[in-house]
């Protein structure tokens, strides 16, 4: 969301500026909303590093590892619908304050489970529980500040939050080693009951009646979100969000831990460290392509390149299977860079939708980035567990071939996003 344009969030942006909060409610607000983002961001992804640990303490197969994971995002693509009408009924912080407890107990329950239908249910319901964390935050900047201001915010917010996809990769291969997966989880559910009470503190909603809003209806929610999807250019658009972000967590958040760990035999700090490196490059991506598009004044130059260069990473995986240990080094760093293109995909989606379809829109999409997540992953532990495991190992072959199943459907959806409308090259021919 890098690249979004300010003023198109909600409806809300028609009205008269708000009047912006006093610099230090503003920092407050934006640093409790950014952290339990964070922490959000790191129950996402929180699987691949210890995959393995998990297989060996309970016995997990491939696919139950690519259920458990996807799961997460199953239940949060299904909690966007609703999540919709809630923000607009019941406002932002009582939504942030219900998903809280509803994480903490996720994080508890998985903490404390010793099968794989007790870790399944923990992740549905930190799926669930932290479906709310980026959109009631957006939600919130469109509301208190000015529309000059947003797009500043939403970097921030997509910024910091993903030191949360940092913190599972070595700090959370350090702390598994240290003091055991089990407690981290339940450190880490203390710490997002902290960031609520956060909430509790420092977020007020306004009233939807003095903003002259109506309470959006389920139905109305539903036409307004069929009505986004017959716009020009937003099917394929969907098609895109299915591979673009399942992408980087196919890897970065599943099959990057089991794949260092059965074909490079590297243990659990190993593994870590280097998934550090794509998350570190990842944010630097996010920052180049969004430099990218403003340059270039296209959406769709950047989503390009960096979606073909991120399905050459991964065919190129598929090809030649193992990597001298410097080649795979530079392979993570490049791989987490180009994969940064997303946040341009997300603001070319925002910038597709008119003002009053905007959040619908958004929601819809969000649906297709969450749900590729969990189709791919879904998809991809059942491929893997076709083939026969030694010890719980799997062979390099099963690897290469859902690099490339990955790969494939990136391509194909590369061929639906290339009949999209550019926004910016429509408005530079309008001038």
């Amino acid at each position: 969301m890098a690249g979004e344009k300010a003023g198109t969030m909600t409806e809300n942006t028609a009205r008269a500026s708000p009047m912006v909060p006093p610099l230090g409610a503003t920092v407050a607000l934006v640093g409790t909303l950014a952290a339990i983002y964070m922490v959000s961001q790191f129950l996402r992804n929180s699987v691949g590093v210890i995959a393995p640990d998990l297989a060996r303490e309970i016995g997990l197969t491939a696919g139950e590892i690519g259920l458990l994971s996807s799961a997460f995002f199953l239940a949060f693509a299904a909690a966007q619908f609703p999540l919709g009408v809630a923000l607009d009924r019941y406002g932002p912080r009582a939504c942030m304050l219900v998903c809280t407890v509803i994480s903490v107990i996720g994080a508890g329950l998985f903490a404390a489970a010793t099968t794989t239908s007790g870790l399944i249910v923990s992740r549905v319901l930190m799926g669930l529980g932290t479906s709310c964390f980026l959109m009631a935050p957006l939600a919130l900047y469109a509301r208190r500040f000015p529309p000059e201001r947003f797009t500043t915010l939403a970097a921030l917010q997509l910024g910091v939050g993903s030191i949360g996809t940092l913190l599972v990769t070595a700090p959370l291969a350090w702390a598994a080693a240290t003091i055991g997966w089990r407690t981290t989880f339940v450190v880490v559910g203390a710490f997002m009951l902290g960031c609520g009470l956060l909430v509790l503190a420092v977020v007020r909603d306004e009233a939807p009646k003095a903003q002259g809003q109506h309470h959006e209806t389920l139905r109305e929610s539903l036409v307004g979100v069929l009505e986004a999807a017959r716009l020009p250019g937003v099917g394929p658009l969907f098609l895109m969000q299915l591979t673009a972000y399942s992408s980087f967590v196919f890897v970065v958040g599943l099959w990057g831990g089991p794949y260092l760990t059965h074909v490079y035999g590297y243990g659990l700090t190993a593994r870590g460290d280097l998934l550090l490196v794509a998350a570190v490059a990842q944010i630097l991506g996010l920052m180049a392509a969004g430099y990218l598009e403003r340059r270039l004044a296209s959406y769709k130059a950047p989503v390009m390149a960096g979606a073909l260069a991120t399905a050459g990473a991964l065919a190129l995986i598929a090809v030649v299977g193992r990597l001298p240990p410097t080649a795979l080094v530079i392979w993570i760093a490049l791989f987490g860079f180009v994969a940064g293109y997303v946040s341009v995909l997300i603001a070319h989606g925002k910038a597709l939708l008119p003002p009053h379809l905007v959040g619908r829109g958004m929601t819809l999409l969000n649906v297709g980035t969450m749900g590729g997540a969990f189709i791919s992953q879904v998809v991809s532990g059942g491929i893997i567990g076709l083939f026969p495991s030694q010890g719980g190992a799997y062979p390099l072959v099963a690897y290469q071939v859902v690099f490339a199943v990955q790969a494939a459907a990136l391509l194909l959806t590369c061929l639906a996003y290339r009949r999209v409308q550019d926004p910016h090259r429509a408005l530079a021919a309008g001038a």
